[in-house]
């Protein structure tokens, strides 16, 4: 059983939106896992084998107890009877407790499909009379990080405080040098995605903060959560 499975459409997706609360779950001894749909590729620098071991070298980097790559089709991820299946049958496998998966809006069609997925493969995963690999299983909650390519600003159902795993955030994006320091394109993307990590924990009173978004209420155990 791993306690939390993040969903991307593509390597670095996840990183890009809660690297930094990845590193802060596993440090507190939970087990995480990512998913990527796609293996991303054709990138202007990257190749499939590149981009895989980039994806490893930084899931390792932030501590992630397992990495998969599907073999869904990047440009072309749609909402599928075979995707939902795909994903669901990894969830049955996995049982987490938390999933986490893309924002829903994008202007990046791949991650509007992803969002999609994740949701349709969470309650896929619990069908009882089904072909299905694995027993049913429902993770209990479903949150949103945001790795958009729209300039939005919307109000979270939470931040978290990642101002000591800011470092290993984006030390573990550095480490995909085919889509960051050799796409002449995106070699500013790293300095900009700290800026917003800032931005973010200016809204909380901390270093560093990750949004996230809920479609339903977000319960805590204790008071201190809020602290």
């Amino acid at each position: 059983m791993t306690d939390v499975v993040c969903v991307g459409a593509h390597p670095d997706d996840v990183e890009i939106g809660m690297g930094g609360t990845i590193a802060g779950m596993v440090r507190q001894g939970l087990s995480v896992a990512i998913v990527d749909l796609t293996d991303g590729e054709p990138t202007p620098a990257g190749t499939p084998e590149t981009r895989l071991a980039e994806a490893a070298a930084a899931a390792e980097r932030l501590g992630v107890s397992e990495r998969r790559t599907l073999a869904l089709p990047n440009r072309r991820l749609f909402d599928t009877v075979e995707a939902r299946t795909a994903l669901a049958e990894v969830f049955r496998e996995l049982r987490p407790r938390v999933l986490f998966g893309p924002y829903p809006v994008d202007a990046h069609p791949d991650h509007v499909a992803a969002s999609a997925i994740v949701q349709a493969a969470r309650f896929w995963a619990k069908f009882t009379k089904t072909e299905m690999a694995g027993k049913p299983h429902y993770p209990a909650r479903l949150y949103r990080y945001m790795a958009v390519h729209l300039r939005l600003l919307r109000e979270p159902s939470f931040v978290v405080d990642v101002s000591d795993e800011l470092p290993a955030k984006l030390e573990s994006l550095a480490l995909y040098h085919s889509q960051f320091s050799a796409n002449p394109a995106n070699t500013e993307l790293l300095g900009s995605i700290e800026a917003v990590a800032h931005m973010w924990g200016a809204t909380i009173g901390t270093a560093a903060g990750e949004p996230f978004f809920s479609e339903e209420p977000v319960g805590i155990r204790s008071l201190d959560a809020l602290i």
